[in-house]
């Protein structure tokens, strides 16, 4: 970028950062202080009823308002639902019935029940609740002010209301109608603008605002909607969104933030064209979309935050925007359509040959509009609507069958597209690099029972913000026969326990390497880093017989004596990958290799060899090779120090074993691992010996048919048959 253009960057940025401390201020006096507010400049601090939809105008209603998804307008949508995805009813009908009850799941936190009414402004798993004053003068980073806000704004983002709104749409039944139309107007009275922690964040207030969206749209002819309750609702719709426009993420936290804010906006303007700025708002949701596009999401299509869980998040947003777009004939440009594909297939390659999505970074355990059941882990959803909406085949086998999504946001034409696909594996090969984001994946297929392997080769974090990164530098995840086995330890908390969010984001809870049991980066409160360390790739090579893959990274160069981490990953197709890893150094330092496994079994034999899984389950054999001595043990659920730990959502976390390898020696150091899958009843362990020469190790499988060297620079296969593989030189022989 030119000297010029960073300067207006800096400009603009300055000139943000002062109106919105302007804005901050002003509304904090019209709040305080009685009859500011009435002056015209706040009328968003007073939102007054609209005009209202009734039946008697529901024909200047459709005609004047935008169009929504086209799935609520369906009058065959439960008979869609009971012939092509049974059960969808029942389930819709079963979380109208829990809430009904008072039962919420709030992220990971299940079947929370809360007491009538409502408190809002309360963490209902800690108790704590954050006081009634201007939303500029609460930290919501404070737990022991506030408890966790995640918490408390999951259930104030409202999208419980639009599984009434789905329960009454499949039913009938007034009393989903009705629980709705008591707890808007309770939350009205409770929350009034500006006041508390409900309003101080402006993605979830923009995410409230598309919930509402959808459950005035749902609930459309539902006798508690009455006329008043609708134009009320369109008054306080109107304080959301100019609430959003002036305190966009544009500094903060532009990532989801922003891009979740602008859907908002966008969602505003266009569903309800008669709002005051209602044109501005759709023009200003739209132009941050398209801009934060190439700013969020590199050339090859991995989000910019090295994130499953908020590259997911992203690609929601931007499937809302352009369903929305279409519907409403607003032109998008043809490269936005192709990086947001991009995105998809970057995740698509990421996912386990079994369906499931691995974390990544953190996880926060939210959906942009959750319209059915599935867990933290199941991307199905996002993959099945873009299989419709793009006519992606590929798509539509990830996604393995059509999800109710697809239904409630694109209707007849969406299930109808869906199904004139024939679902087929990508034309990509399966092992890819992917350059800009960070990841390999090195794989042996695309069939649902293949062999994975992810290796992470990027930075911590991306170059705007680390918050969401994790310190696991050239850590790895596996998976074998489809089903996971090393897994990244996920995210538990954000500003809950800060013990705990330390451990779940450092180098020990990955599979990779520590060095004097010291993390690769040293945290800086929840989301900061007091540095940035990054991998750097130096070599990757994928041929039909073998991938290879070469990183390093020099996060312990700021150790006194300075280390580097070098890791190799040489996967034979399909039989075993070989991970070498080497320490330079010149002092005696202890190092500690970690495989964190997935909940299961894990049996570690006294020749050092491991098993994962039971019996009857596929798993892993594994075993590291030094000529350092290493002890191995496993760890599981321990809490001083913190060790053998999942979180499979947030809020979440469960006892795992982790299998640690450590020494103490002299460097430089040269561990190396073999992992093995190993198909379900298979209990004998891989027939491998292991020879060692100063820095030459030799891994001979079967008593001679096969044998791996590594020696120097060099990981190669030598067969009995004369056969091999030669990666420094791209060499494959037969």
């Amino acid at each position: 970028m030119k000297f010029e253009n960073l300067m207006r960057a800096d400009l603009a940025d300055i000139a943000n950062r002062g109106w919105q401390e302007m804005w901050r201020t002003f509304d904090r006096v019209a709040v305080e202080k009685e009859g500011v507010r009435s002056l015209g400049v706040f009328d968003h601090l007073a939102p007054r009823p609209l005009p209202a939809w009734s039946q008697d105008s529901a024909q200047r209603a459709s005609v004047q308002s935008g169009q929504f998804f086209a799935g609520p307008a369906e009058s065959d949508l439960a008979d869609f639902f009971a012939a092509r995805l049974p059960g969808t009813r029942e389930r819709s009908l079963a979380a109208g019935e829990a809430l009904c009850q008072r039962s919420f799941s709030l992220l990971g936190h299940r079947a929370l029940f809360l007491s009538e009414p409502l408190d809002w402004h309360r963490d209902a798993v800690s108790g704590c609740r954050a006081p009634l004053v201007h939303w500029s003068r609460i930290n919501p980073l404070d737990p022991d002010k506030v408890g966790d806000s995640k918490v408390t704004w999951e259930l104030n983002r409202h999208q419980w209301l639009v599984h009434l709104a789905q329960a009454w749409r499949l039913s009938g039944e007034e009393r989903y109608a009705v629980l709705f139309a008591e707890s808007v107007r309770h939350w009205m009275q409770a929350n009034p603008p500006g006041m508390g922690i409900n309003w101080a964040s402006s993605m979830e207030i923009s995410y409230r605002l598309i919930s509402w969206c959808w459950a005035l749209e749902l609930f459309r002819g539902a006798p508690p909607l009455t006329p008043g309750l609708h134009a009320e609702m369109l008054g306080w719709l109107r304080a959301h969104a100019s609430h959003v426009e002036k305190y966009l993420s544009h500094y903060f936290s532009p990532n989801t933030h922003l891009t979740g804010e602008a859907l908002g906006l966008f969602y505003a303007g266009t569903l309800f064209p008669e709002l005051p700025r209602a044109a501005r708002w759709r023009r200003l949701g739209q132009n941050i979309l398209l801009e934060q596009l190439t700013r969020q999401v590199h050339a090859d299509g991995v989000y910019f935050e090295q994130s499953t869980c908020y590259q997911r998040y992203t690609i929601e947003i931007y499937l809302h925007f352009l369903i929305l777009a279409r519907r409403n004939g607003i032109e998008v440009p043809a490269w936005a359509l192709e990086r947001v594909q991009k995105m998809l297939d970057s995740l698509l390659a990421f996912c386990r040959p079994d369906g499931s999505m691995p974390q990544m970074g953190d996880t926060d355990g939210g959906r942009l509009l959750p319209l059915a059941q599935r867990g933290a882990d199941d991307c199905r959803d996002v993959l099945s609507l873009a299989a419709a909406f793009f006519g992606r085949a590929d798509y539509a086998w990830a996604a393995r069958g059509i999800t109710p999504e697809v239904a409630w946001l694109l209707g007849r034409a969406g299930w109808e597209a869906f199904d004139a696909l024939e679902p087929v594996p990508p034309a990509t090969p399966p092992s890819r690099l992917f350059p800009e984001g960070g990841q390999a994946v090195l794989q042996s297929g695309w069939e649902h029972d293949a062999h994975q392997l992810l290796l992470d080769v990027g930075p911590l974090g991306c170059r705007v913000t680390s918050g969401h990164g994790h310190a696991d530098l050239l850590a790895i995840q596996c998976s074998a026969y489809g089903k996971a086995q090393l897994v990244d330890p996920g995210t538990y908390c954000y500003t809950g326990n800060a013990h705990w969010r330390d451990h779940f984001r450092s180098s020990a809870a990955h599979n990779t390497v520590t060095v004097d049991h010291k993390s690769q980066a040293v945290p800086v409160g929840p989301f900061a880093w007091r540095s940035r360390p990054a991998a750097k790739l130096r070599n990757w090579i994928t041929t039909p017989g073998f991938d290879y893959v070469d990183a390093e990274h020099d996060a312990y160069r700021r150790l006194s004596d300075p280390v580097r981490h070098r890791r190799r990953v040489l996967f034979v197709k399909p039989h075993y990958w070989v991970v070498v890893d080497d320490l330079e150094g010149a002092e005696v330092h202890t190092v500690d290799l970690q495989f964190q496994f997935a909940p299961m079994p894990l049996v570690l034999g006294g020749d050092g060899w491991a098993r994962s899984g039971r019996t009857s389950d596929p798993g892993l054999f594994l075993r590291a090779f030094s000529t350092a001595p290493l002890q191995a043990a496993v760890h599981e659920g321990e809490v001083e120090p913190i060790r053998g730990w999942v979180s499979p959502d947030y809020g979440l976390r469960a006892p795992a074993p982790q299998l640690v390898y450590s020494t103490s020696a002299q460097l430089p150091l040269r561990i190396v691992t073999l992992l093995v899958p190993h198909a379900p009843g298979e209990t004998r362990r891989p027939e491998v010996t292991a020879v060692q020469s100063g820095g030459s190790t030799k891994l001979i499988f079967g008593g001679g048919r096969e044998i791996v060297r590594v020696n120097g620079q060099q990981v190669t296969v030598e067969r009995a048959d004369g056969t091999g593989i030669t990666p420094l030189g791209h060499a494959e022989t037969h």
